[in-house]
This record gives C-alpha cells, structure tokens and sequence, in this order.
C-alpha cells in the first residue's frame, strides 16, 4: 500500500487510541488521525477553543471552527462552552491524549512545537496546557527537517513547548516511546521497509533498541 509520509504517521498513531478516549488532535498531520480509526474504535474530539465531541465540518454551521480555524461540525450529544471550561478539563487531566506535531523533540522528552525565532506566530495556542495536562502526549511529525537534518535531537534547540512531556513519537521511520526520567528513548517499532541503520544514520538523539523490535503496523 503506497502512502507519503504524513499519511503512514496518521496511520500509526490511530492505533494508540482507545475506543472511548477523549482525544485533542493539533492542527495539520494530527487532524488526518481520525480519518484512520480502526473498526469499533470511537474517540470524542476535544478543541481548546470550546468544544466536545467535534466532527467532520457540514454545510450547515459556517461559523463553526476548530482551534486552527477550520471550519468543522459536530456529533450527537457534543456540547459547546467558553475558554475557561474548555481549559479547565485540560488542566483537569480529563483528556486522555493530545497529538501534536513538532518542530523538534529531544530525547528527554523535551517538545519545541510552538515557534521558531524570527518567524511570525499567531500564538502559542494550548499546547503547552495539552502536553501538560494530557495522560499521554503522542507527538507526529516527520523525521527530518526540509534540509535533512535530524528533527530528533539529543537537546532541542527552539523554545520549548514543555519539558519531559513526550509519551510517544511516531514519524515516517520508527516508533520511539519515552519513559518519565529515563535518561534515553526506547525505539519500539521500525517503519515497513525501514531499517535500524537508516533510523541511526537519520537520527540525532541517543536511544535504546527495545528486545523485541518490530514491524510498525498501520491502520487499514
């Protein structure tokens, strides 16, 4: 089955959630998650701008958006509420894991999401209350930057979005998972076709190799 990227990320990562999660997915790569949802896997999309039980966008309600500002809709039974609400089941701990992409992810855990020096940014948005409040924290993201350079570095180099944050990171190569103060990832899963040396070659930060390395498997 041919697929760039983007979509092989989305593709795993669907398969770290849970049928009845409470799910925040980022803007970009994240929002294509839901779109790969195994059979009898249900999940309520929560967005920090106000919303619980968020879906695909109908013609209906043009004004509806979600927190990137695109247009979207909702399910039977979701509900609507002000900023506060919304961030105080963020801060509650009452989501149960955000996707994020990232601009650099360090091998402590560090995530640098939220800007880059010199460049202009509407704003840091939720993340830094997600990454925080989320139970577990899966960042998707490609495994090199445009000039080649390794996204997974052994400290990053941007602002932070938080510190020791990252449960799970899912690129195009491999699946690394972060125990909370482990000095070093564990490189769980290796992309169809990919192999450990490639990972290494392409790869910054130090890591271990589980025991039982295997295939990364994708949602159909």
């Amino acid at each position: 089955m041919a697929m760039n990227a983007k979509e092989l990320i989305a593709r795993r990562v669907a398969l770290e959630l849970h049928d009845g999660d409470v799910v925040n997915l980022g803007i970009g790569l994240p929002t294509m998650v839901a779109n790969y949802l195994p059979e009898g896997v249900s999940i309520t999309l929560q967005s920090e701008n106000g919303f619980l039980g968020l879906g695909p966008k109908t013609e209906d309600d043009k004004d509806l958006v979600n927190a990137g500002g695109q247009l979207a809709g909702m399910i039977a039974g979701g509900s609507t509420f002000d900023s506060s609400f919304s961030f105080a089941l963020i801060r509650g701990g009452h989501v149960d894991a955000c996707v994020l992409g990232g601009l650099e992810v360090a091998q402590n855990g560090n995530l640098a999401n939220w800007m880059v020096p010199g460049k202009m940014v509407p704003g840091m948005g939720g993340a830094m209350d997600l990454v925080v409040g989320s139970r577990k924290v899966i960042v998707a993201m490609e495994h090199c930057a445009k000039d080649g350079s390794s996204k997974f570095l052994k400290s990053c180099t941007l602002p932070l979005t938080a510190v020791g944050v990252v449960s799970v990171l899912v690129t195009e190569l491999a699946l690394f998972t972060f125990e909370r103060g482990a000095e070093k990832p564990v490189l769980r899963e290796l992309a169809p076709g990919v192999d450990l040396e490639t990972v290494k070659a392409k790869t910054e930060a130090e890591f271990d190799v589980a025991p039982d390395l295997k295939t990364m498997p994708i949602s159909e």
